[in-house]
């Protein structure tokens, strides 16, 4: 903030800001200042005061304008953390000074919270390694419920702003000396080259009502945990038309601060969990990540770097090197490849293809494609609903490998990763996999798990909460069926998870992990 953009009539703000860092409970307030609030931590509740700075984005120049944002910040936040956001408390003059909520004259507006434990946001637990493989689903389930709600936008601003933002990262990059001048102008031409490619799907997205009124800021440090459970909070209310995207550019923000903390098993997890929730919405515009996701890295990178230059230290310098790197990285994602497991039941392909799909090249992992989980989307129930024996029937299963096949042949033609997770008990599910990885100019590589009777029975036996509907009957039933010529590598998979990774993985590319 400089000088020229404060306003100068700010004696009633700089009282209130004193009046609320004054220690409350017997405990200091924390005082945590942005470019456009101070935020007011208290031992049981949270104020946030707007800055009275008009900035090229924002204007809170007036109380009017302050009290408008912070009413449009309940009104936006409350959708996606009604328990957090409270609601909007005047700061009025009193006989003492400065009091919350009297019957003075108003000095001020705030935003009140509910206070939560800020150790609890995504982007601690991800420097400090705590977000698990587990977390993925619930915060897929708490992106695609924001987006199923979200306002329909027109899109018209959205596609608009698509050159300015890959302009504004590239002017800002350009003649830094922690920045290679070569590797910025191969960023701003591969996404510039990126983005006229996708124009028509951009526009198609945006035709179908894809572009809607999202969160707009939903990095790590933005969701936290309340009760288990994530929780998005903070987002953009200033400006709609910034909030204003497509879907899966707001899901690329913490996609990208994912693969940014080098977790990648929550990262692939996020994306498949969302896609399984949203496939018929998102599976035909996955081409679009790579520039989505190369975006929101540029942006952190620009950001990083303005903190830098207004003082910040070598840590953050580095930080800003990291994701300017990610940005480069994800821009241009390589070759994809196609992965099938295949088995009898209990021989833990499932296991092994959620493995494989994190470790996979693109990143943020292979799309993952299991034969269970299509199944019970066919038949319109959910993966952990049990379906009858005529789900199972020849002519039914066919539908389902078709579907499994057509889903892989949209993921690879689009530039990603596919892995699917079937039997494959016959020689002619199998040997349709080579051919259609070869159509999508994709890298392939078939494996076949194999255990001893009694392992396979242990495990479908001890099997919770799983969408498969093997029973041990259906398990000695696939003893007699003849399996042809098996000319994927067979793999032992009797032992460990662990072993069954390290006994596959040679059996891959190795340019593909």
């Amino acid at each position: 903030m400089t000088s020229s953009s404060r306003p100068q009539h700010t004696t009633d703000q700089d009282r209130v800001l004193d009046f609320l860092g004054k220690r409350s409970g017997g405990q200091d307030t924390q005082r945590v200042d942005t470019h456009g609030s101070i935020v007011f931590l208290k031992p049981d509740r949270v104020y946030k005061i707007k800055r009275a700075v008009r900035l090229p984005y924002l204007d809170y120049s007036s109380l009017a304008k302050r009290k408008h944002a912070c009413e449009e910040e309940i009104a936006v936040n409350r959708r996606f953390a009604p328990e957090i956001y409270r609601g909007v408390v005047p700061i009025t003059e009193g006989e003492a000074g400065p009091e919350i909520g009297g019957k003075g004259d108003v000095m001020e507006w705030a935003v009140e919270m509910a206070r939560f434990d800020e150790n609890r946001t995504l982007d601690h637990l991800a420097a400090r390694g705590e977000i698990t493989a587990d977390l993925a689903e619930p915060l897929a389930e708490a992106i695609a419920a924001s987006h199923h709600s979200a306002p329909v936008s027109d899109g018209e601003t959205w596609l608009a702003s698509l050159p300015g933002l890959i302009e504004r990262n590239t002017i800002a990059f350009r003649g830094h000396a922690a920045l290679a001048g070569a590797e910025v102008e191969r960023l701003h031409t591969l996404s510039c080259d990126l983005l006229a490619r996708n124009q028509p799907l951009l526009k198609q997205r945006a035709a179908g009502g894809m572009v809607r009124r999202c969160h707009g800021d939903a990095h790590l440090g933005n969701i936290v945990l309340i009760d288990g459970k994530p929780r998005l909070f903070d987002a953009i209310e200033f400006d709609p038309v910034i909030a204003t995207t497509d879907v899966l550019y707001d899901l690329a923000f913490p996609l990208m601060d994912l693969l940014h903390f080098d977790n990648r098993t929550a990262a692939n997890g996020l994306l498949n969990f969302y896609l399984q929730a949203t496939w018929q919405q998102n599976a035909g515009a996955l081409a679009l990540l790579p520039l989505f996701l190369s975006i929101r890295a540029a942006i952190r990178a620009n950001v990083l770097l303005t903190k830098h230059a207004q003082g910040g230290g070598a840590a953050v310098l580095s930080d800003a090197q990291s994701y300017f790197k990610l940005a480069r990285d994800l821009i241009a994602p390589g070759k994809p490849s196609l992965i099938a497991i295949g088995g009898r039941s209990g021989t833990g392909k499932s296991v092994l293809a959620r493995t494989m799909a994190e470790r996979v090249r693109p990143a943020p992992g292979a799309v993952l494609l299991r034969s269970d989980v299509i199944r019970k989307e066919i038949f319109g129930v959910g993966p952990l609903v049990k379906l009858p024996e005529v789900a199972y029937a020849p002519g039914a299963s066919e539908r389902v490998y078709g579907a499994m096949l057509d889903r892989a042949r949209a993921v690879l033609s689009q530039g990603l990763s596919a892995v699917v997770d079937a039997a494959f008990l016959k020689e002619d599910e199998r040997n349709q996999l080579r051919p259609l990885a070869a159509s999508c100019g994709a890298d392939f590589s078939g494996i076949f798990l194999v255990a001893e009777t009694s392992v396979r029975l242990a495990r479908i036996g001890a099997r919770r909460n799983d969408a498969s509907d093997a029973t041990r009957d259906v398990a000695l039933f696939q003893e007699s069926i003849d399996t042809g010529i098996i000319d994927w590598a067979i793999v032992d998979a009797s032992g460990s998870p662990e072993e069954t990774l390290e006994r596959s993985i040679p059996h891959l590319p190795r340019d593909h992990l």
